[in-house]
């Protein structure tokens, strides 16, 4: 594997647009509607004004970007930024099927790629804990920030706190053999989505690179994990660390599959609600900083 597309976004990038996209895409009612029991309660508190242009980093689907470009009014914009087009071709449809003409969304690499702006401010719902680089991420966004803008991010705290992700993650790592990425070069989903869980390492490195007035709010919610049971063990062996636990174990991730279904099984199986949803607790930050006045 070569220096360069070890350390560059690349493989990333790769992995959103194929595998990832279509796995993710597969459970899209769930990311929605599970994410935006996290974002609708930060826009609660801390609502955008009428006539502000706010930058959506890693905007997937779009849905939130929508949801602001909604509330800043016919005076405000929002826009939407994703690594990945097959997403954007989603956004662009999404927006013009709701009526939406206040939003545009591009394809860019928020690591090392023009953003646009200046905005008033940049907002990113668990769009940052993949960057391989996300010091330069961060200061990529810094730039395309007006002074005083507000950046905000949303960033799963530590596994043991999310157990939406982290019950699969255990049952997996018991049966498969873990394979880091640097054993292989199949494509990844980058660092993982507990990489920004601690609070001093990313307030030092917003801070390194010029944001101040850094701020940290806990928020924990339920989320559904799966309409039924059954769902619930297929989300889990498809999305985050044990899906690609199994994947990057290729041959033995597959013939150990069934092991860690049962395994899912039974552990979802004091999770489910009376309708039959499996719902588990997930914990996030809202990170707040600005750009320098």
């Amino acid at each position: 594997m070569s220096q360069n597309r070890t350390t560059s976004n690349d493989i990333v990038i790769e992995a959103w647009n194929t595998v990832l996209f279509e796995k993710f895409t597969r459970f899209r009612h769930l990311f929605v509607e599970g994410y935006s029991r996290h974002s609708d309660e930060y826009l609660k508190r801390s609502p955008y004004p009428s006539g502000t242009t706010v930058l959506d980093i890693g905007c997937g689907w779009g849905d939130t970007t929508i949801k602001i470009a909604e509330s800043v009014g016919p005076k405000g914009r929002a826009f939407g930024v994703d690594c990945a087009d097959n997403y954007i071709g989603i956004c662009n449809a999404d927006a013009a099927a709701a009526g939406v003409d206040n939003v545009e969304f591009f394809v860019a690499d928020v690591e090392s790629e023009d953003l646009g702006g200046p905005y008033d401010a940049a907002f990113a719902r668990c769009g940052t804990m993949f960057f391989n680089l996300p010091g330069l991420a961060m200061k990529n966004v810094r730039k395309s920030l007006k002074p005083g803008g507000k950046f905000t991010q949303i960033v799963w705290r530590k596994r043991e706190d999310n157990p939406w992700l982290h019950d699969a993650e255990l049952c997996t790592k018991a049966i498969v053999p873990v394979v880091s990425h640097d054993e292989t070069d199949a494509v990844h989903c980058g660092p993982g989505p507990f990489s920004m869980a601690g609070p001093d390492m990313v307030s030092d490195m917003l801070q390194s690179i010029g944001f101040e007035c850094v701020g940290f709010e806990r928020y924990d919610v339920d989320m559904c994990i799966g309409r039924d049971i059954n769902e619930a063990v297929e989300f889990a062996l498809d999305i985050g660390p044990t899906g690609e636990i199994i994947r990057l174990a290729e041959e033995e991730g597959e013939r150990l599959t069934p092991q860690v279904r049962e395994a899912l099984m039974d552990k979802f199986s004091d999770k489910v609600r009376d309708d039959g949803s499996v719902w588990a607790g997930s914990s996030s930050w809202f990170v707040t900083a600005y750009n320098p006045r």
